[in-house]
């Protein structure tokens, strides 16, 4: 089984997790296979020949990354799903799955968001490249199974959270983001750290490990044509994940707020019906996430490792 991607979040998700299965595991990091080459891809799948492809691969970011850069997150998302989808037919591989995102609902979606709003609606403006490279990846698996009967299956999870998360300012989401924020403050001695937005915005929040488990369940189970939301079952204000945050990193001081920044979509809850149905539970609370999470990132900061 090839893993897309390992050395992202989701991708080292998977690796722990498949560890315990009986499958052999096949890796590329960036600097043997760029996936937005299309022939480096084939030439790589053609040799390698795994027996399922993870697109756990992607280019991601906050509000603020896919405000600088629209070209990038659509075309290198465009590129990655395509080229590995391309090369999976051609080496006659019949298993692949599609990742994509609760960011491609509409921004005002019905809630919980079940997975027939799909394209029901406009998109979040704030995060909309990202996102239509997404629904492109989740049509591909669709148009593959309607045209050659492939077994190509997609997900959609919520926002993820957990070790191997991305902690930058600019280019990370709104969780690490504001672990990094509160640490830096309770380090510098600061009296406040900034949270864009009003803080009322609701979101979901999954622990990697609890959505890996989600998608071996997939892998070994799920042959049908529908996504499948993965997601936690519950959300947020963001004031409140802030306030959380800070009681994780022990931070007393003041959360500011900037109402001139965006928001975002207001909220943003999966109904994750169609997946537990099928036996799955989420296991990590958020607090217990959240504390690994902030340890996690203080081992990287000890070892020089993060920002």
């Amino acid at each position: 089984m090839w893993i897309a991607g390992h050395n992202g979040m989701v991708g080292q998700a998977m690796l722990r997790r498949l560890k315990g299965e009986a499958c052999t595991l096949l890796t590329a990091d960036r600097r043997e296979l760029d996936l937005t080459r299309q022939a480096a891809v084939e030439g790589f799948v053609a040799e390698a020949r795994p027996d399922a492809i993870i697109i756990a691969a992607a280019r991601v970011g906050g509000i603020l990354a896919n405000s600088q850069d629209p070209v990038g997150f659509l075309t290198d998302n465009l590129a990655i799903n395509l080229n590995i989808a391309k090369a999976a037919h051609r080496a006659d591989i019949d298993r692949v799955l599609f990742l994509g995102s609760s960011c491609i609902y509409p921004k005002f979606a019905p809630q919980p968001i079940g997975e027939e709003a799909l394209l029901t609606g406009p998109l979040e403006p704030t995060n909309q490249w990202y996102a239509l490279a997404k629904i492109a990846a989740l049509k591909l698996a669709e148009a593959y199974r309607a045209q050659f009967g492939r077994n190509y299956i997609a997900a959609m999870p919520t926002n993820l959270y957990g070790p191997g998360d991305n902690f930058d300012l600019e280019r990370g989401h709104v969780l690490p983001a504001l672990l990094r924020k509160a640490h830096e403050a309770k380090s510098r001695g600061a009296k406040q750290f900034e949270l864009w937005g009003t803080g009322t915005a609701r979101r979901e929040f999954l622990h990697v490990d609890d959505c890996a488990d989600a998608l071996v369940l997939l892998l070994k189970t799920y042959s049908g044509a529908d996504p499948v939301n993965v997601g936690y079952g519950e959300d947020i204000a963001l004031i409140d994940l802030a306030r959380l945050i800070c009681r994780t990193v022990g931070y007393e001081g003041a959360i500011a707020l900037d109402p001139t920044k965006p928001d975002g979509t207001p909220k943003k809850l999966l109904d994750t019906n169609r997946l537990r149905h099928m036996g799955w539970r989420p296991k990590i609370a958020l607090e217990d996430g959240l504390a690994e999470t902030y340890a996690w990132y203080q081992a990287q900061l000890a070892r020089g490792a993060a920002a």
